[in-house]
């Protein structure tokens, strides 16, 4: 999208006609331009450390996770609540399918490492 809307611009197009094509505002269209301008195809990538940061982290959680579930295989639930005992005050809370979430990616980085 935001190489189409840099090539767009460079055939003349105005900014409110480029942002009603790309599906954005013509404030975006001209900041987009802009980037792209002053540091060419890099500038239309998205920066680093933009998004909502995760909750838990592969480095710091994985072997507390893995060792609440299996104390509690059949209950995520209380694997959960084992593995939030022993987490820091102040950690933020994390819900049910967060945690189900992480197991998942957890298992899935496990199965590609045995298949690789």
């Amino acid at each position: 999208m935001r190489c189409q809307l840099v090539l767009l611009k460079a055939d003349g197009r105005t900014s409110q006609d480029v942002g009603r094509v790309v599906g954005l505002c013509h404030v975006s269209v001209s900041s987009w331009t802009k980037r792209h301008r002053e540091a060419g195809l890099e500038g239309l990538k998205t920066k680093p450390g933009r998004g909502r940061k995760p909750r838990l982290a592969v480095a710091q959680d994985e072997a507390a996770v893995r060792a609440a579930v299996q104390s509690n295989r059949q209950r995520i639930t209380l694997a959960k609540a084992a593995w939030e005992a022993q987490r820091a005050s102040g950690s933020p809370a994390v819900g049910r399918d967060t945690f189900c979430a992480f197991l998942k990616a957890l298992v899935a980085d496990s199965n590609a490492s045995v298949a690789g």
